[in-house]
């Protein structure tokens, strides 16, 4: 299929929502371009692309349409790009696939986010060091003001400055991998026998715990209480599945 203007991705590098969108485009080989404001200042950025009607990244410019979050993204990609599939043939099982892909957006995707903030919040050397890695072009002398820029804002857009809720968010994380560990059992995929996008789902927004070597822009060293807290994880068959399909599905640096 042939589009009169190339796709355009406008992402955040160190998102697990954005990570997920670009899988999917690396999946189906489409070419596109990316574009990657500093976090935070994506924000008025968004709002403009979607005429107000949201202020979160991904979204996907693609056939002079915006979709805007990674489930429309996939679903634009699924009807103009078919091969390789990411919804199952049969229907029972796409039902299911789309099933998990909800549960892991709404139930995964905000709680390990929140997390992942707040921990680096209490370790402003490695706020800083992913304020730099996220926006390089900011100078030194700018770039320490970004980091408190991030720090406040993520406080009040997930909520990442509250102990408790981090708590919370920590024991929902928990529960999500018992329920990913659940519904693999013995298979390799978590519906039918080949990967699907709720294996994509799961897989990506999981990937700030297991950290694997494949994922784009990884943060490479997190706060030691959250690499105790992966440290005692690594162990169980749900992180090391989440390593084991990027290994096996995701292509380094894409």
């Amino acid at each position: 299929m042939t589009f009169s203007m190339r796709p355009v991705l406008w992402h955040i590098e160190v998102s697990h929502f954005s990570e997920k969108a670009r899988w999917a485009l690396q999946i189906k080989s489409v070419e596109h371009e990316r574009r990657a404001p500093p976090p935070g200042l994506h924000i008025p950025l968004a709002l403009w692309l979607t005429r107000g009607r949201s202020g979160t990244l991904p979204i996907l410019a693609i056939d002079g349409q915006r979709f805007t979050d990674s489930t429309a993204i996939i679903a634009a990609l699924e009807e103009r790009f078919p091969d390789p599939p990411l919804y199952p043939a049969e229907p029972r099982e796409r039902e299911r696939a789309l099933e998990l892909e909800d549960f892991f957006d709404r139930r995964l995707g905000p709680t390990i986010r929140r997390l992942v903030w707040h921990e680096l919040r209490r370790d402003p050397e490695r706020l800083s060091a992913v304020a730099a890695q996220a926006a390089p072009a900011f100078s030194n002398r700018t770039a320490t003001p970004y980091a408190r820029l991030l720090a406040a804002g993520t406080s009040l857009r997930y909520g990442a400055g509250s102990e408790r809720a981090a708590q919370q968010a920590t024991s929902k994380v928990l529960a999500v991998l018992d329920r990913l560990e659940t519904e693999l059992g013995d298979n390799k995929y978590l519906v039918g026998d080949r990967f699907s996008v709720a294996d994509l789902t799961a897989a990506s927004l999981l990937y700030p715990l297991a950290l694997p070597a494949q994922a784009p822009k990884q943060i490479k060293e997190m706060p030691a209480r959250y690499e105790r807290m992966r440290t005692e994880l690594s162990s169980r068959p749900g992180y090391r599945w989440v390593q084991e399909i990027y290994a096996k599905h995701r292509t380094s640096g894409a």
